[in-house]
């Protein structure tokens, strides 16, 4: 079963303040929903992040650990950051999208992914989990750069 999830939400900050957060994945564990940790694992041929680059990502979702490494297939800051996973318990697709909006920005996600046999069975409620992670997710990157903002927390 195929998973397909979007949420957006805006977000009262100009883009590229949104996206210069959301976007560097040492502040994954600070806005998304269940990750425990994040790590460069290998940079981009260019050094760094960007294109090539993989994030090693550490996170508990629906009860168990779960370790899945993604790679950047497209970064174009402040509009865009695409990563597929390439180890991890199934396939999957990431994508960040930061737009102008009359109020600041429009931020989005998208995960899809093939939950395959090993969670056929549990493909419905995933998806349910993953619709409410990456709202949250949202609801959480907006609540953090609002404080950042106003100098509440670092």
């Amino acid at each position: 079963m195929t998973i397909d999830e979007t949420a957006e939400r805006v977000i009262g900050l100009p883009p590229d303040r949104v996206a210069a957060y959301a976007m560097d994945w040492r502040h994954d564990a600070e806005w998304t929903q269940g990750i425990r940790s994040a790590a460069l694992t290998r940079e981009a041929a260019t050094g760094g992040f960007g294109v090539g680059a993989e994030v090693t990502r550490t996170a508990h979702f629906l009860g168990r650990r779960i370790d899945y490494v993604l790679r950047v297939a497209a970064y174009d800051p402040p509009g865009l950051l695409d990563m597929v996973s390439v180890a991890g318990p199934m396939p999957m697709r990431v994508r960040y999208t930061f737009a102008a909006h009359p109020r600041g920005t429009l931020a989005g996600i998208r995960v899809r992914g093939d939950a395959g046999s090993l969670y056929r069975l549990a493909a419905p409620v995933m998806a349910r989990k993953v619709r409410s992670s990456i709202g949250k997710d949202l609801r959480d990157l907006e609540r953090r750069l609002t404080e950042r903002a106003s100098g509440a927390t670092a």
